[in-house]
C-alpha cells in the first residue's frame, strides 16, 4: 500500500483524492490546502484522511511515499522540488511547471534521486484517445496530413496563465502520445479582453518536418462547450467529439485519390472517396483512474510513465515558443 499526500484541494483536488482513495494499492493519508474551508469538506468526507495547510507535514512524515501537486502553475517547481528532495515520488498537474528550463532541473533531481515524476496529463488515459493512438500506431489512419481542435467554453478565467496554458495544453499532450514526430515550429496569436489578464483567446499552428500540420483553437469567451478535434490521414479521418456521451469517435472512410492525368493542367486529377462510418465501442473506465493505477505501478515496478515528465517538458517547450510567437504577432517561433 503506497501512502499518498494530495497537496492542493481546489478544482482537480477532489478528483485525485477520490480516484487514490479508490485504487487498490494506494492510500490518501494527507490533503494540504491553504483554504481551511476547502479542508473541512474532505474532513466531512474522507474522515480518516488527515488535513494540514502546511505542505511540510506531509513532506517530513517519513511514512508518504508519493506526493500529489494540483496547485497554481507558479507553484508547482518549488512544491515538486521541495518534494523530490524529501524523498517523495511526484504526481504534477498539467502542466508539469512554467518554463523548460524548471522541467529539466525537476527531472535532474528526480533522476538523481531515482524517483518516478509523473505528469497528470489525463487525456492519454481515456479509452478514445488511446484508441487513436491505436489507429494512428496500425496505419488505419495512413499518413498524418492535419489535427483540427476547438476546445472552447466560457471560463474559467485563470490569473497565472493564459488560455494556451489552461486549455491547449491538453491537445498538445494527446499530439505527443498519438504522433511520433515531434513538431518543428509554432505560430500563434491571441489577446486579452480582461486588462492587466493573460490571453483568454488564442490560435496556435504548429508544423512538423513532414506534410503533417496542426491547428488549436482555444478561448475562455465562448457561448458554448466545444471539444471537437478532426484528424485527417491519406486513408482515413477522424472526429473526435469529447462532449459526446456515447459516440465519442467517428471514423470516416473519407479522402481524396490523385490520379495521372495527362489532360490535366498539374497532371493530376483529384477524386472523392467515400466509404462507411464507424464508430467504435469504447470502455467506460475514468481516466484519471487508468492514471493514478499506472502511477502506483510506475513507483513499485519501474515502468517508465506514459505521460513522462520528459514529454511533459516537450509540451511545455511548445507553449513557451507559443506565448513567444504570441507576443510577436504570430512570428513562428522553431522548436
Amino acid at each position: 500500500m503506497l501512502n499518498i499526500g494530495i497537496v492542493g484541494y481546489g478544482y482537480w483536488g477532489p478528483n485525485l483524492v477520490r480516484n487514490f482513495s479508490q485504487a487498490a494499492p494506494t492510500k490518501v493519508k494527507y490533503v494540504c490546502d491553504l483554504d481551511s474551508t476547502r479542508l473541512k469538506k474532505v474532513n466531512n468526507i474522507y474522515p480518516d484522511i488527515t488535513t494540514t495547510t502546511n505542505v511540510n507535514d506531509i513532506l517530513n512524515d517519513k511514512s508518504i511515499d508519493a506526493v500529489s501537486i494540483a496547485t497554481p502553475v507558479s507553484t508547482h517547481f518549488d512544491l515538486a522540488m521541495k518534494a523530490l528532495k524529501a524523498g517523495k515520488h511526484v504526481l504534477m498537474e498539467k502542466p508539469l511547471t512554467d518554463s523548460s528550463e524548471k522541467c529539466q532541473r525537476l527531472i535532474e533531481e528526480a533522476d538523481k534521486q531515482g524517483l518516478v515524476l509523473m505528469v497528470d496529463h489525463t487525456f492519454p488515459y481515456t479509452a478514445a484517445v488511446q484508441k487513436i493512438k491505436e489507429l494512428v500506431s496500425n496505419g488505419d489512419i495512413g499518413d498524418l496530413y492535419y489535427y483540427d481542435s476547438a476546445r472552447i467554453n466560457l471560463g474559467l478565467f485563470q490569473h497565472d496563465v493564459s488560455v494556451i496554458w489552461d486549455l491547449a495544453v491538453h491537445d498538445l499532450s494527446i499530439l505527443e502520445f498519438i504522433h511520433d514526430e515531434h513538431p518543428i515550429a509554432v505560430s500563434a496569436t491571441g489577446i486579452s479582453h480582461v486588462e492587466e489578464q493573460p490571453e483568454n483567446i488564442a490560435y496556435l499552428t504548429i508544423f512538423y518536418k513532414s506534410r503533417m500540420i496542426a491547428h488549436i483553437h482555444v478561448n475562455w469567451l465562448a457561448p458554448v462547450k466545444l471539444r471537437q478535434t478532426l484528424i485527417g490521414g491519406s486513408k482515413k479521418m477522424i472526429l473526435y467529439d469529447d462532449m459526446e456521451p456515447s459516440e465519442k469517435i467517428k471514423i470516416y472512410d473519407k479522402g481524396i485519390t490523385l490520379v495521372d492525368d495527362d489532360e490535366s493542367i498539374t497532371r493530376m486529377r483529384i477524386g472523392y472517396r467515400s466509404g462507411d462510418v464507424l464508430s467504435p465501442n469504447l470502455d467506460r473506465v475514468e481516466a484519471l483512474s487508468s492514471l493514478v493505477n499506472h502511477f502506483a505501478r510506475c513507483i513499485e515496478t519501474g515502468e517508465h510513465p506514459m505521460t513522462s515528465a520528459e514529454s511533459g517538458m516537450r509540451v511545455v517547450r511548445i507553449m513557451e515558443a507559443a506565448s513567444e510567437s504570441m507576443a510577436k504577432k504570430g512570428e513562428m517561433v522553431s522548436l
